[in-house]
């Protein structure tokens, strides 16, 4: 299983196989141009089936992760995202669509692990960095709070300890994944965990943006018929009713 982010591009021989035309000698512009257009309309047609297919198999219980999430924000609940490298950008957006979503959307607290490198850096150098997400959590995470964790891999070991510290503190986790989900399928501390079945890094990137936008969406959703039909109930007990890491 790959590790995250890595064997997506690897030399000359990863950039030809994505991209063959730039390395196919020819020089008739009109032929690159047409190998240019085939490539991303296979790739945009690639995603939009990705895309259509996790939202088949996924969409109810997307929505009662949301359900979940907004019973946390509405007692009082923060969300914490986590990942590594390009995963550390989209759970660094994903925390800013919940904070700062812009017009007349309710901003919800949310927050990225990965944004202060002073802890990152402190955490990574003097303990390890597998314990860069679990010690953020431990230190600020509470029953009503959510983790969520993304991973091409699901093998990132910073990520398996985070969420095995957030269970343990009982918040609500969530896991986005790809390939066949890697070591987080294999956890007990993830109450949702959704799997982009693709061993391209791109389009599980790609992907995962859909599944957290819709996270987002179907959240505030939530919060606003809670406003107008009466307080959500207790989320530790809505939470309890839903076995962990279904899938």
């Amino acid at each position: 299983m790959p590790q995250e982010n890595a064997g997506a591009i690897s030399g000359d021989f990863g950039m030809e196989s994505l991209y063959p035309f730039l390395y196919s000698g020819r020089t008739d512009l009109s032929a690159v141009l047409e190998q240019v257009r085939a490539s991303t309309v296979a790739k945009a047609q690639e995603i939009i089936e990705l895309r259509r297919a996790v939202g088949v198999r996924d969409g109810a219980r997307i929505a009662e992760a949301a359900r979940q999430a907004a019973a946390r924000f509405a007692a009082g609940g923060r969300l914490f995202a986590f990942g590594n490298g390009g995963s550390a950008t989209d759970a660094a957006q994903l925390a800013t669509l919940f904070l700062n979503p812009g017009g007349d959307a309710r901003p919800l607290p949310a927050f990225g692990l990965a944004n202060d490198t002073s802890v990152i850096t402190a955490l990574g150098n003097d303990v390890g960095v597998d314990v860069v997400f679990a010690r953020q959590l431990a230190a600020f995470g509470g029953r009503d709070d959510i983790a969520v964790g993304l991973s091409t891999s699901g093998n990132s070991g910073n990520l398996l300890r985070a969420f095995d510290e957030a269970s343990r503190r009982g918040m609500l986790t969530i896991g986005l994944a790809g390939y066949d989900g890697g070591k987080m399928a294999e956890l007990d501390s993830i109450d949702y965990l959704f799997v982009v079945p693709s061993s391209s890094v791109h389009r599980i990137q790609e992907a995962q943006t859909t599944i957290y936008q819709v996270l987002w969406e179907l959240t505030v959703e939530a919060l606003a018929a809670a406003a107008a039909a009466g307080p959500l109930d207790n989320p530790e007990k809505r939470v309890s009713d839903v076995p962990r890491h279904t899938r």
